[in-house]
C-alpha cells in the first residue's frame, strides 16, 4: 500500500516544489605573511565588477566553475588575477561561509583558504578588475574592506571554520 501512494523522483522532478534549490561557491584565498613582527594581509581593490567595486577584497578571489573544485578554483583564480602558481598542498581550509540570498540575491558558499605558498610575485593580472593589489597589517585594515570580508577574517583567526549570514540589498 505504501508503495503505491510514493511518487517517483522522475515525477517530482517535473514538479516546482520538489526542485533543488540552486546555490553558488566562490572561493577566497588568504594570503598572510609576517613582516618586522606585524601579520599582513594581501587584498585587492574591486572595480568594473558589479559588485562591491572600490572595496577591498581578499585577493584572488572568484567563482568555482562547473567541473571544478574549491582548491581548483582557488589556484585557478590566483593564476588568472595575480600572476602566481599555488600547489594544492600549499592551500589550508579556513573558512565556510554560507551566504543565504534575499530580495533577489543569489545564494553562496564562501569558501576560504589559508594559502601558505605560492611561487612568483603577485601583481594585477587583471586590470580591468582590479584597480589596487596591497599588504595590509592586520591590525590596521582599510575601512573601506567588504565588511563581511572582515568578520570572515576575524572569525579564521580565531579557529572559527563555519559561519551563516543573510545577505539582503540593503546591507551592501
Amino acid at each position: 500500500m505504501e508503495q503505491e501512494n510514493r511518487t517517483s523522483g522522475q515525477e517530482m522532478a517535473g514538479k516546482a516544489a520538489y526542485q533543488h534549490y540552486r546555490a553558488y561557491s566562490a572561493v577566497f584565498p588568504i594570503f598572510i605573511r609576517t613582516v618586522d613582527g606585524r601579520r599582513e594581509v594581501l587584498l585587492a581593490k574591486r572595480q568594473n565588477t558589479g559588485y562591491m567595486d572600490g572595496k577591498w577584497d581578499f585577493a584572488g578571489s572568484g567563482h568555482v566553475d562547473e567541473g571544478e573544485t574549491a582548491t581548483e578554483a582557488l589556484i585557478r583564480e590566483a593564476k588568472e588575477e595575480l600572476g602566481i602558481t599555488i600547489k594544492q598542498q600549499a592551500v589550508r581550509f579556513a573558512y565556510l561561509l554560507h551566504r543565504l540570498g534575499k530580495q533577489g540575491r543569489r545564494t553562496y558558499y564562501d569558501i576560504s583558504f589559508f594559502v601558505e605558498e605560492y611561487s612568483g610575485q603577485p601583481y594585477i593580472a587583471e586590470p580591468e578588475k582590479c584597480s589596487g593589489l596591497e599588504w595590509f597589517d592586520m591590525e590596521q585594515l582599510p575601512e573601506e574592506m567588504i565588511p563581511i570580508r572582515k568578520e570572515v577574517l576575524e572569525a579564521c583567526l580565531k579557529g572559527e571554520r563555519y559561519g551563516e549570514t543573510v545577505w539582503e540589498r540593503e546591507k551592501e
